[in-house]
């Protein structure tokens, strides 16, 4: 493998030796449709250093980018900027390999990695602000809990301006392109807004922090080195910004309306929901669950202002489709939402209760009373969709 997979030079002193997962399509739930990248980075000082390792299932790949640069040997620090597997899962052999002569992470940090893999206290626990003398280069360390796990930590290498950032400021998306200004534009936003709506969003406050916290650094930033995704070169503080616009959650006159259905009376009531709310003047994104996922919603939310949901009733329930996206958003945890619920029913009509539940659980402010259709709905009732959508979109921002 040495022959074809090699380093990526990202400074003179860095390089990029991490694995393309090109097949991955399901990250704890989060649809990742372009597959990601497990980003691990050598520094080469004078005493040499890895940040981070791969996912299980890439330690050869892994290896054949270090041996591109140096005899893997030659490696006498690790240190881990976060526990979780896809960062950690090669860690283990990675060091029996190796042989470092120190292995470093937070101090969460390294008791996870010890819970996780048994390490008998190889992993030695790094202050916050600590700094390491590399002989030629120096590092610098700042714990950013709950960003997104208790563990997770950033470091600074001084003489490359240069922030690996863990999975903060990270996208799942394989490439080849390592730097963010080699991607087109869309995709960029796409997927980084996706990222941060679906794993970080619950944690908003926690980043905010962590944001105030690498600033008081008070250094100069002038590239962003993720765990996942690009590298960022050039206006590295674009995404810092983008991070502190979503953090912030500030609502447009978005709505989408999430439904699905069973014999086309729910979906018929959803789009005079979308008629009523694109007549009120808001942006209309009508998402039915049996061609979305989860993740898409999670994504759509995140600049939202109006959340409309709409379900049959099945075995005195909403449909299983609605209970499962409406678990996954709710652990989100999105703030400053409205909304409303409708929904089509035989002979119990349990639904719209129970969205306009969940709304309120969500702390979504309900703005419309609920709408329901007996079998298939009549002219009057989808009428009376028109005008919830119409009162929904009263209630949007301008």
């Amino acid at each position: 493998m040495r022959d074809v997979f090699k380093a990526q030079k990202v400074t003179d002193r860095v390089w990029w030796v991490g694995a393309i997962d090109w097949s991955v399509r399901d990250f704890h739930g989060y649809l990742t449709s372009r597959g990601t990248t497990y980003n691990a980075y050598l520094v080469m000082a004078d005493r040499i250093t890895l940040l981070d390792t791969v996912k299980a299932g890439y330690f050869d790949e892994m290896m054949a980018r270090i041996a591109s640069v140096v005899d893997p040997a030659k490696i006498e620090v690790i240190v881990s900027n976060h526990s979780e597997p896809d960062h950690s899962g090669e860690l283990t052999r990675t060091i029996e390999t190796i042989r470092p002569k120190e292995v470093w992470a937070s101090k969460n940090g390294a008791q996870a990695l010890d819970d996780y893999f048994r390490l008998d206290g190889r992993v030695k626990a790094l202050e916050d602000g600590q700094s390491m003398n590399l002989g030629s280069a120096k590092l610098t360390f700042a714990e950013t809990r709950m960003a997104h796990w208790p563990d997770s930590m950033v470091t600074y290498l001084h003489e490359d301006r240069l922030l690996f950032s863990q999975d903060a400021f990270g996208m799942h998306l394989a490439s080849y392109e390592r730097f963010a200004d080699e991607i087109p534009r869309a995709v960029l936003d796409c997927e980084a807004a996706k990222y941060y709506a679906n794993i970080l969003l619950p944690l908003s406050n926690f980043v905010a922090k962590a944001i105030e916290k690498v600033s008081a650094l008070n250094v100069p930033l002038d590239i962003i080195a993720p765990d996942h995704g690009p590298i960022w070169r050039k206006d590295p503080m674009q995404i810092v910004k983008a991070y502190t616009a979503w953090g912030e959650q500030k609502r447009t006159n978005k709505a989408i309306v999430v439904f699905d259905t069973m014999w086309k009376s729910t979906e018929l009531m959803a789009r005079a929901v979308g008629e009523g709310l694109a007549a009120g003047g808001a942006r209309v994104r009508l998402m039915p669950m049996t061609g979305n996922h989860r993740s898409d919603v999670a994504t759509e939310i995140l600049d939202a202002g109006a959340l409309v949901l709409g379900s049959p009733t099945i075995n005195n329930e909403i449909f299983p489709t609605l209970a499962d996206v409406l678990t996954y958003i709710r652990g989100l945890k999105p703030k400053g939402l409205i909304g409303a619920a409708f929904g089509s029913y035989g002979w119990s009509g349990e639904s719209t209760k129970d969205l306009n539940a969940v709304l309120e659980e969500m702390k979504v402010q309900v703005v419309a009373e609920p709408v329901r259709a007996k079998y298939s709905p009549t002219n009057d009732v989808l009428k009376q969709c028109y005008d919830l959508g119409l009162k929904v979109a009263e209630k949007l921002p301008k």
